[in-house]
């Protein structure tokens, strides 16, 4: 007996059977199945359909729900395309994709729909029929695909243009611009935080055609607390809209002062420090997506990682260009001085001259000093860099260290002819430090203003004291930094191209020194210049400690025999000057001194001293007209000025009084008879004021 045949099978089956084998595999399919009598327009639709558009299963459902669910963005197409499938001359496929907005969740769906009119022999359309599948997880899929593909396009074509730049400026601009062309954005920029947390520096951005550029220095605090905390923690700051969620309190005045309404910033946080931040500007309120964050994430991420790169490699090529100059310059300072002691060996070996002998021994003594300085230098960089110079720490007073120095660069300073002023704060200044280092720093910075500054110079030395800190600052009129130059000076090796016609030689490590020698007490240096040629003030800031038990009781009982005067001391000798200063400093008395008669003329109109001591023959003015101008133009009427000259005949004395003067002493003055009569004069009893008349010591 032959089975029977799957069309016997089918013939068997009942209109029940077959119905229920179609539902069964529309089920399986997940279709819904839809009609509609266009006659009447009664809307046919299983729960699975009402589904789709966001109706229960028992709720009715009409025509007007079908085009009312349908999304506003793709309802004329979709009308459109139902209207066909019902024209009896196009009788056309309905076949449409698109979106619903659910009538009682508001979910938005997709939905592919597939059906076509049936018409009379009359040609009307009196029903529709079809199928809906809800493709949302498809078209989802979809969309992150589009969306991972442009990610991957951006990045890829900012690698692309950035793969072979080897300038930081170049990768942040190229960056910028690439971010913000695809994001649709206003602007985008990119910023340096400096190492205080706080002040940043954008240092390039793009914007659109009209924009006007952000870049410039900020702090962090002008943009909020929200700003601040964010960006330090290492989170984004995202803000879609900067006067609703910020205000003018929270950071909003400052945003819409840079046309900011809507802001995504990125930082960059290492080691708990924020020290770089890219931005992305909108000029008008904007709802960031999460595809437009992941964007700049993975933007902000790849940028970052290319520019330390691009950094790091030209801080190598920098340095080892830095390392072939300090090979060549070393090998040029060396030959220096060995070429005059080769020269005064020979003199040596060639004369018998007592004259000659002893010239050519001076020279080589010299430049044996000058090598082992050299060499010094280079050991102390060497000790300091791997950790093994150790400070001799006391609690020392900073006046006579600053002396010391002075000692150190008199004939530097005498060889260019500069005139040096010196203006030391009237209180002592006590600091626990390593003495020898403190001048060994100090020396470094008046040796570099000797070098740089061009013969017959201005070069001010002074010490003052505020918020528990000495502050030393040496200001000169020399050859000036570019400001872009300011940190670089104080690298190793360092020596910029404008100096060589100044330098007078040199490794380029003594403002290196001074850094580490500085950092190693706790204290800070820095530089100060608007510009080349336009002179520049290096500065050293140590912190102040209390004095000594047995110098604060000598200060204490010096301050009870006699008050503290004031004293301006006028020399042109610089030698004489330091010294001199330093000796009337440790009686107790306030002390500035002048090299010359407009500086000492300036000092005295601010200062208002007690005493002058003036020297004569001074460059420029000589001390009577100096005296003169005092008494006339500054009306110091009540204080005594005191010729200080090597002339000391009885006509010089005469010569002196008919000019002003309240005493004349003549050099060399015996120190303790010029402290005890400054003493005396400064001590308020009527008799006193002879002490130091014209009958004084000659």
């Amino acid at each position: 007996m032959n089975a029977p045949s799957a069309g016997d099978a089918h013939s068997d089956m009942s209109l029940e059977d077959r119905e229920e084998q179609l539902r069964l595999a529309v089920e399986a399919a997940e279709v819904g199945l839809w009609d509609v009598d266009v006659v009447t327009g009664t809307l046919y639709w299983p729960a699975r359909v009402k589904a789709m558009f966001g109706i229960s299963a028992h709720a009715a459902a009409t025509l007007d729900d079908f085009v009312a669910g349908v999304h506003p963005d793709d309802r004329p197409a979709v009308v459109q395309a139902f209207a066909e499938a019902q024209d009896p001359g196009l009788r056309a496929i309905y076949d449409v994709e698109y979106r619903t907005v659910g009538k009682e969740d508001g979910r938005v769906r997709w939905v592919a729909a597939k059906g076509r009119g049936l018409f009379d022999e009359a040609g009307v359309c009196r029903r529709a029929i079809g199928t809906a599948i809800d493709i949302t997880l498809r078209k989802e899929a979809e969309a992150l695909q589009r969306i991972a593909q442009q990610r991957l396009h951006v990045l890829d074509s900012i690698e692309r243009a950035t793969r072979m730049l080897t300038d930081p400026g170049e990768v942040m601009q190229v960056t910028t611009r690439l971010l913000g062309q695809n994001l649709g954005a206003t602007r985008c920029a990119y910023a340096d935080v400096e190492p205080d947390n706080n002040r940043f520096t954008i240092r390039s951005d793009w914007s659109r055609p009209g924009v006007p550029s952000s870049a410039g220095a900020y702090t962090l605090d002008l943009f909020g607390p929200q700003a601040t905390s964010n960006l330090r923690n290492g989170r984004h700051l995202v803000v879609h809209d900067v006067d609703a969620e910020l205000g003018d309190e929270g950071g909003g005045r400052m945003f819409n002062a840079i046309g900011i309404k809507a802001i995504v910033c990125a930082g960059l946080v290492k080691a708990g420090r924020l020290v770089a931040m890219m931005a992305v500007h909108q000029a008008h309120p904007r709802r960031w997506t999460e595809d437009d964050l992941r964007i700049i994430t993975d933007v902000v991420d790849r940028c970052w990682v290319h520019i330390e790169r691009v950094r790091d490699a030209a801080a190598l090529r920098d340095q080892d260009r830095r390392k072939d100059e300090f090979l060549a310059t070393l090998a040029h300072e060396l030959r220096n001085p060995i070429a005059p002691m080769l020269f005064s060996l020979a003199l040596l070996q060639r004369t018998q001259a007592a004259e000659d002998q002893a010239r050519s021994r001076a020279v080589i003594e010299r430049q044996a000093r000058h090598l082992v300085r050299l060499i010094d230098d280079l050991l102390d960089v060497s000790r300091i860099n791997r950790g093994l110079v150790e400070l001799k720490r006391e609690v020392v007073a900073l006046g006579p260290l600053v002396a010391q120095a002075l000692e150190a660069v008199t004939p530097a300073m005498e060889r260019a002819r500069h005139r040096l002023s010196v203006q030391i704060a009237d209180a002592p200044a006590w600091i626990d430090a390593d003495p020898a280092r403190v001048v060994q720093a100090v020396t470094n910075l008046l040796t570099n203003a000797a070098k740089y500054t061009p013969d017959q110079g201005e070069i001010r030395l002074s010490v003052s004291l505020a918020d528990d800190k000495a502050h030393i600052a040496l200001a000169d009129n020399g050859l000036g930094i570019d400001p872009a130059d300011h940190d670089r000076v104080f690298e190793m090796f360092t020596q910029l191209p404008h100096t060589g016609k100044k330098a007078h030689g040199g490794l380029g490590i003594g403002l290196s020194l001074v850094k580490r020698l500085v950092d190693m007490h706790g204290g800070a240096v820095g530089v100060r210049s608007a510009g080349l040629h336009q002179g520049s003030t290096f500065w050293i800031e140590l912190p102040l400690t209390a004095a000594p038990q047995a110098a604060a009781a000598a200060e204490g009982a010096r301050g009870n025999a006699q008050p503290k005067g004031r004293v301006l001391v006028v020399e042109d000798n610089v030698d004489g000057l330091a010294a001199l200063v330093e000796l009337i400093e440790t009686e107790g008395h306030a002390v500035r001194g002048a090299p010359d008669g407009p500086s000492a003329l300036q000092t005295a109109a601010q200062w208002r001293p007690d005493i002058v001591l003036l020297d004569l023959g001074l460059p420029q003015m000589d001390g009577y007209e100096v005296a003169a101008r005092m008494r006339q133009d500054l009306g110091l009427a009540q204080a005594r000025i005191v010729a200080l000259t090597g002339w000391g005949t009885r006509r010089d004395r005469e010569k002196t009084a008919a000019a002003g003067f309240d005493a004349h002493l003549t050099k060399p003055v015996a120190p303790d008879d010029l402290l005890e009569l400054l003493g005396r004069w400064l001590t308020p009893e009527p008799s006193a004021a002879s002490a130091l008349r014209h009958d004084g010591p000659a």
